[in-house]
């Protein structure tokens, strides 16, 4: 996921960088943090935060894209579940 990808899926959800925070379980700073510079800290616990942060971004209902034409992101359809 890029950080371009991040704040195109916080824009489709209505989502404030506070509101992904709550939905990831991160500091509002490192939502911040990586849309500005495209990184996260690191976990203590060693996961990688940026699947953390995809997956309640795809719980929320964001499909990520990565084809010939680029890198998106959309809205999830009824269909796709």
């Amino acid at each position: 996921m890029t950080q371009e990808q991040c704040r195109q899926a916080r824009r489709l959800l209505g989502w404030s960088q506070l509101r992904l925070a709550q939905a990831a379980s991160f500091d509002k700073a490192c939502i911040g943090a990586f849309e500005r510079i495209g990184r996260l800290p690191t976990a203590r616990s060693g996961e990688d935060r940026r699947v953390t942060l995809r997956a309640a971004l795809e719980d929320a209902g964001i499909e990520f894209v990565d084809n010939a034409t680029g890198q998106g992101v959309r809205l999830r359809s009824e269909q796709s579940d």
